[in-house]
């Protein structure tokens, strides 16, 4: 089965501060827990603040590193979950499954990629 990447992206700036409500967390743990069941979800987490990462960079034969957070970004990557589906159709709802659970003043897009298996 094929596995897929759902890279949860988000406005840092427009998130709230105090971060995810204990209502939204609660749903999420629920989701979790029935995708962990269902045998679709091999892995999630979410990621610390863009402030505390460090992009490393190949350009010209040379490495160089930023620290973050990083200004010209406006959307980054907040977390993540990695499942094993049985075709792009049932990965899609459950992405869509994880959005719906946000309260109505997030602003979150996942990006859905398969994973190449070379």
């Amino acid at each position: 089965m094929p596995r897929y990447l759902s890279m949860v992206r988000i406005n840092e700036t427009e998130s709230p501060a105090e971060g995810p409500s204990a209502e939204l967390m609660q749903r999420m743990g629920a989701l979790i827990e029935e995708m962990t069941k269902a045998g679709v979800l091999l892995d999630t987490g979410g990621l610390t603040p863009s402030a505390q990462g460090t992009r490393v960079t190949w350009s010209g034969g040379k490495l160089s590193t930023t620290d973050g957070p990083f200004t010209e970004s406006k959307e980054v990557v907040g977390g993540y979950a990695l499942m094993q589906c049985k075709d792009r159709a049932e990965a899609l709802e459950w992405v869509k499954r994880f959005l719906t659970i946000h309260e109505d003043h997030w602003t979150v897009t996942s990006e859905l990629r398969e994973i190449f298996e070379g």
